[in-house]
């Protein structure tokens, strides 16, 4: 397989782990689409018999924190669009969608570091090493930083954030 299909097998992951991290679908898409011209314009710098989805990961993941770094220096931007849709959102109707809702906001509670391993691990489907790898710690921190980010989502999701607010809505 050539290098560029290795590459384009790999967006519908690349697009999962973005969205995940960035929590919005516009952001996740232009994340992904810096990392693919990162990828391509550096494809030279890519080790033959290394592992291209974990390079691919890390230079997402990476460009993701340079953006937020670069956005932290601007002030804060709401979009009249976003503003009007939150005042006419509606809740959804099914158990599912709040159960969806409810995690996704837990996942907003973790640090950057328990979110990544969560997200890489358990979304992605990624061994230990590799999420080592990508992130760029050992294998122990991974499997460290994973117990408790799982600690810590089910603290969320049973009693609420710092336990003195209700938990998330549970339904039976």
């Amino acid at each position: 397989m050539n290098k560029r299909q290795a590459i384009l097998d790999e967006i519908p992951r690349l697009r999962r782990f973005a969205q995940a991290l960035a929590g919005d679908r516009d952001i996740a898409d232009d994340l992904v689409q810096d990392c693919l011209e990162r990828a391509l314009g550096g494809l030279h710098t890519w080790q033959e018999n290394s592992n291209m989805r974990a390079w691919l990961f890390t230079i997402l993941r990476n460009t993701y924190f340079n953006q937020l770094r670069a956005s932290s220096r601007r002030p804060n931007e709401t979009p009249l669009d976003e503003h009007h849709d939150s005042l006419n959102a509606t809740p959804p109707a099914q158990a599912h969608g709040l159960i969806i809702r409810d995690l996704q906001f837990a996942l907003k509670l973790l640090s950057d570091q328990h979110r990544e391993v969560v997200l890489l691990v358990g979304l992605e489907g990624m061994n230990y090493k590799e999420t080592a790898g990508i992130l760029g710690v050992p294998k122990g921190t991974v499997m460290s930083r994973l117990s408790r980010a799982r600690e810590l989502l089910k603290q969320y999701m049973e009693h609420g954030e710092n336990g003195n607010r209700p938990p998330l809505r549970r339904v039976k």
